[in-house]
């Protein structure tokens, strides 16, 4: 049975667990509205050889904003479904050498290794339902842990390389020599290439600070890459990993 699918029954059985307890379901549920800031990017697990370093990493507006109902099971376990907006987001430009690229410069295509500067722009716009299991050692804080599925409303992955030079084919190819200005750089475009569907683990704490406002802190870790299968051009498959800190309303 495939991930998703594995992901749709969870779900089908927590529906019809809460449908089995529809007399008192007025009782034990509660709402929860949050907002958030989301800080990381799409990334190998381990970072490869041909990967020399990061030149620069800049902050996006990476906000979630979304709901979640919480059905009570005792005093210190619940069961939670969520409905989240959010943007997931990456600028970063890295240093790599020998890093196989598929490239526009001008009007032709070029393929082969890149030795320089790669700048690399991601833009995610999602909706995402988790589906966690919450432990709750005290009143105020909730432990949470389950996994989730995001499907994409928008999606962007572009960059160009620049400021080094590529060998066309492999490593003893041809050299095409890479400027900083737009003209003289590469540019790519994977945007087609990005899986419509996501999923993966997500890890939090809510603590409730006064009343009914709390602080949170997540961490998403996606278990699949952000392209298609059968994409090739990356060698290393590329996981959204993303931490969120933000603010808790009970509603």
């Amino acid at each position: 049975m495939s991930p998703i699918k594995i992901f749709l029954s969870a779900i089908a059985l927590y529906v019809g667990t809460v449908n089995a307890k529809a007399d008192n379901i007025l009782d034990s549920l509660s709402l929860k509205a949050r907002v958030g800031y989301s800080i990381g990017g799409t990334a190998p697990v381990s970072l490869p050889a041909t990967i020399r370093g990061i030149n620069e990493y800049r902050l996006q507006p990476n906000f979630c904003l979304g709901v979640d109902a919480k059905n009570t099971l005792d005093p210190n376990w619940s069961m939670l479904i969520g409905l989240r907006f959010e943007s997931k987001g990456m600028h970063v430009d890295a240093r790599v050498k020998n890093y196989y690229e598929k490239i526009v410069k001008g009007n032709e295509s070029l393929a082969g290794r890149f030795t320089g500067d790669v700048t690399t722009q991601v833009r995610l716009w999602m909706m995402t339902i988790p589906l966690q299991a919450v432990w709750s050692p005290t009143p105020k804080i909730d432990v949470r842990c389950g996994p989730y599925i995001s499907m994409l409303t928008s999606k962007s992955f572009t960059g160009y390389v620049h400021n080094g030079y590529l060998r066309v084919g492999d490593p003893t190819g041809a050299k095409v020599e890479l400027g900083n200005d737009e003209e003289a750089r590469g540019n790519y475009d994977f945007t087609e290439h990005l899986r419509p569907l996501q999923w993966g683990l997500n890890f939090g704490v809510d603590w409730t600070l006064y009343r009914r406002f709390g602080i949170f802190a997540d961490i998403s870790w996606g278990l699949t890459g952000v392209h298609k299968k059968d994409f090739k051009t990356i060698e290393q498959t590329l996981y959204p990993i993303f931490g969120t800190l933000g603010a808790t309303y009970s509603l």
